[in-house]
């Protein structure tokens, strides 16, 4: 995409200096003035009278050429309709007072969107919200004054704070499908027995790094710089909450029981083999079933076991 966007190498003098000529001009207009009243002769005196009510219109009109800038503010300067470039210098300057100084502020702003629901890639509706931090670049402030559309007012003119407004309205539309079709890349949470899928639940970076990618490329048509996108919200639909909730307490509830068989057969066969290296004592295969079956029993169990003692012979 061509860059149109120049910086202003026109004629421009320090704005103090400038306002010393005007205050001198104005000055020297009135002279001219009060020195034709007091000549007596008529042609001569009105001619001084015209010129310095012309000089005085001339130097007030020209105070329209002043330009305030402060850190992180450009100017987009047009003459009659063209463009003669971008002014970044900071300070109190005059330039041309017959050009239109489009005010252009440079400072980050923030987005914080409103959670919007949206399926996910397994289908299941979902509510997901982000927070953006952007700015307009530097070198692009072309883009966002003449490629975007602005209102303009009564007068014909947009006003910073509506250019601003739409560029703040241009970013949350923009958004707002930038996070559709992430969220439909991505499922809520991992399904599958292998556990290693990109969900946006569990992989928030590499979901983040998509979004912020997403909305480089949506952005870029206006100059904006996306200095960093997150999502902040992320929850099941209420219509489905209490199911999802649901399902997640029972995932849980066998990921926990795995591990504790996992532990128990572990801790089961130690000990049979342990008594069988040791040799303490010799089991027949039935009595170790018996004992396996015990031993489970009691390291599974939800609640503490009560054992019972047998005082006979180990047949009996």
């Amino acid at each position: 995409m061509e860059n149109k966007n120049y910086e202003y190498k026109g004629w421009k003098i320090n704005g103090f200096v400038a306002l010393g000529l005007i205050l001198l001009g104005l000055a020297a207009s009135v002279l001219l003035i009060v020195k034709g009243v007091s000549i007596e002769s008529s042609a001569l005196g009105v001619s001084m009278i015209v010129a310095g009510i012309l000089l005085v219109l001339l130097f007030l009109i020209s105070t329209g050429g002043f330009i305030l800038l402060e850190p992180n503010e450009a100017r987009v300067l047009t003459f009659f309709g063209k463009y003669c470039g971008s002014f970044y210098e900071t300070g109190f300057w005059w330039v041309n007072f017959l050009m239109s100084a489009k005010k252009i502020s440079l400072r980050a702003r923030n987005l914080n969107a409103e959670p919007i629901k949206v399926n996910d890639k397994s289908g299941n509706p979902i509510m997901i919200g982000l927070v953006l931090v952007w700015r307009l670049k530097r070198d692009e402030i072309y883009r966002a004054v003449f490629d975007i559309d602005a209102s303009p007012n009564e007068v014909g003119q947009v006003s910073q704070g509506s250019r601003m407004r739409m560029l703040e309205n241009f970013v949350s539309v923009q958004s707002d499908a930038a996070l559709r079709q992430v969220a439909g890349c991505y499922a809520y949470d991992d399904n599958t027995a292998s556990g290693d899928e990109v969900t946006l639940r569990s992989s928030s970076d590499e979901v983040n790094e998509l979004l912020e990618t997403r909305l480089s490329e949506r952005l870029a048509i206006a100059g904006i710089e996306v200095v960093e996108a997150r999502i902040n919200y992320l929850a099941y639909a209420p219509e489905i909450a209490a199911v999802m909730l649901r399902r997640q307490q029972a995932d849980a509830i066998i990921s926990a029981r795995e591990k504790i068989v996992d532990g128990a057969v572990s801790m089961v066969k130690m000990a049979i083999d342990r008594w069988a290296d040791d040799e303490v004592v010799e089991l027949y295969e039935e009595r170790k079933a018996a004992m396996v079956t015990n031993l489970l029993v009691v390291l599974c169990a939800d609640e503490s076991a009560q054992p019972v003692v047998n005082a006979g012979t180990l047949h009996h």
